[in-house]
C-alpha cells in the first residue's frame, strides 16, 4: 500500500533569497552581469574578419606544398594550425589558382556589379547582334555548299552571275 497516493502531494513552497535592504557597489554590479538565466556573462570583443592578399594566398598554397611534398606526417596540419585556416580554405584557393591562375586570388569587391552606361549597353548589343550574324553567314555559306554538292549529283548546270563586270 503507498500512503502517498491515498493523502495526495504535500506542497513545499521555493525557497526565496533573502535581499538586504542595503546593496553595496559590488553585489549591484554582480547583478548587472548576470543573465537572464542567472549565469554571469562573458562578453569578448569581436574580432574583425581576415583578409588574405593575393601574395599571402599563393605564398600558404606554395607552403602547403611543400609541407605535402615533404612526406612528414601531420606536417600540412600543423602548417594549417599555425596559419590559423581550415582546410577547405585551402582548397578553394587550390580551385581558384588552377581555373584562373594567379588574378583568381585577388579579393573582388563585395556587392552588386556596376550598372552599364548607355556607352556599354551599345557595345554589349552590337556584340550580341555580330554574333548573330556570323551565325546566319555560317549556317547561308553550308547551305550554299549543299546546293552545289546537289547541282553536281544530279548533273544540273550552276546558273552563271551575268551582271559580273
Amino acid at each position: 500500500m503507498c500512503r502517498w497516493a491515498e493523502t495526495g502531494p504535500t506542497t513545499v513552497p521555493k525557497p526565496m533569497p533573502v535581499r538586504d535592504q542595503e546593496k553595496s557597489p559590488e553585489s549591484e554590479q554582480r547583478e548587472r552581469a548576470r543573465s537572464a538565466g542567472g549565469s554571469a556573462v562573458e562578453t569578448m570583443p569581436s574580432r574583425p574578419r581576415r583578409t588574405f592578399s593575393a601574395a599571402e594566398k599563393l605564398r600558404i598554397v606554395k607552403r602547403a606544398d611543400a609541407c605535402l611534398a615533404s612526406g612528414q606526417r601531420g606536417a600540412l596540419e600543423a602548417m594549417l594550425r599555425e596559419e590559423g585556416i581550415y582546410s577547405s580554405l585551402l582548397s578553394s584557393w587550390r580551385t581558384q589558382l588552377g581555373a584562373r591562375e594567379l588574378g583568381a586570388l585577388e579579393a573582388r569587391k563585395p556587392g552588386r556589379k556596376p550598372k552599364l552606361d548607355a556607352k556599354d549597353k551599345r557595345n554589349a548589343e552590337l556584340l550580341k547582334r555580330n554574333a548573330h550574324l556570323e551565325r546566319e553567314v555560317h549556317i547561308l555559306k553550308a547551305l550554299v555548299t549543299l546546293q552545289k554538292k546537289a547541282h553536281e549529283l544530279l548533273g544540273i548546270a550552276l546558273p552563271t552571275n551575268t551582271e559580273e563586270e
